[in-house]
């Protein structure tokens, strides 16, 4: 199976493949090549017959500090692309449920935004001690509308999930394994060896098995997730057209904080 893409980087080891997000010099933060690339990939590693276990992460310091905001600004600018961009969400969510071989995250620094998403909508999730992990659309004037608005609620309950998603923080890897938001916060020196033992622990059992009873698991969720991201994209699009979504883009690029208006 052939895997080229530019802002993702693809190795194997055995039938552990791991897919990384690879742009480290602005912390793996997702710009219109790296959405559409994830939007296709998981497709591509489902066909992959020489792959058993796909592990998730991130080049350098971060698993990835979620959208880039000039990007943002051009979807404020170009309703065909926001049109795309939202085409390409649905189908890096339910391309990502949809793979029949155990998704493991290693989440290696901050995981925000749709970087938190993904990472959640993994099978089994851990989490440097170093790492955070938060849904901070709201705090760019965004609704949470790629999915994080689905699988929050379905992992903490949604009073908690609420708390967070208006909110927009960030939650500390400990705390969030202590909530059930992740399985394992490890020491982050030893997270390479705790991920890469678990995966050879998955690859030691009868994988077939382990993999069906993963969509057996996620046949619900699926089904959830389905119609949570017919809402929560068309409502995202909405606040893609607002003046504190505006507000909010040009303030992280001029490096100052955005002063809202409820408009």
């Amino acid at each position: 199976m052939d895997y080229n893409y530019e802002t993702l980087r693809v190795e194997k080891a055995g039938r552990v493949l791991t897919l990384s997000m690879n742009r480290p010099e602005v912390l793996n933060a997702i710009d219109e090549t790296m959405h559409t690339e994830l939007s296709v990939v998981f497709d591509r590693i489902n066909g992959d017959d020489d792959v058993d276990v796909v592990v998730l992460t991130g080049v350098g310091r971060a698993f990835t500090a979620g959208g880039d905001t000039h990007w943002m600004q051009r979807m404020i600018d170009d309703e065909k692309l926001w049109r795309k961009t939202s085409r390409e969400a649905k189908k890096i969510i339910l391309s990502l449920l949809d793979v029949e071989k155990p998704v493991l995250a290693k989440v290696n620094g901050a995981a925000v935004g749709l970087g938190a998403t993904m990472a959640l909508f993994c099978d089994v999730i851990f989490a440097s001690d170093k790492a955070v992990i938060g849904d901070p659309h709201v705090k760019i004037g965004f609704v949470a509308g790629d999915g994080g608005s689905a699988i929050w609620p379905y992992l903490i309950g949604f009073a908690r999930a609420k708390e967070y998603l208006f909110t927009g923080d960030l939650v500390p890897a400990q705390k969030a394994a202590e909530m059930g938001l992740i399985n394992h916060c490890v020491p982050h020196d030893d997270l390479d060896r705790e991920v890469d033992a678990f995966a050879q622990k998955l690859l030691g059992g009868a994988i077939r098995a382990i993999s069906w009873t993963k969509m057996a698991v996620n046949a619900p969720l699926r089904a959830l997730v389905s119609q949570n991201l017919e809402t929560s994209l068309a409502l995202e699009g909405h606040s893609n057209r607002t003046a504190d979504h505006q507000e909010a883009v040009t303030a992280f690029n001029e490096k100052r904080e955005p002063r809202f208006t409820g408009k």
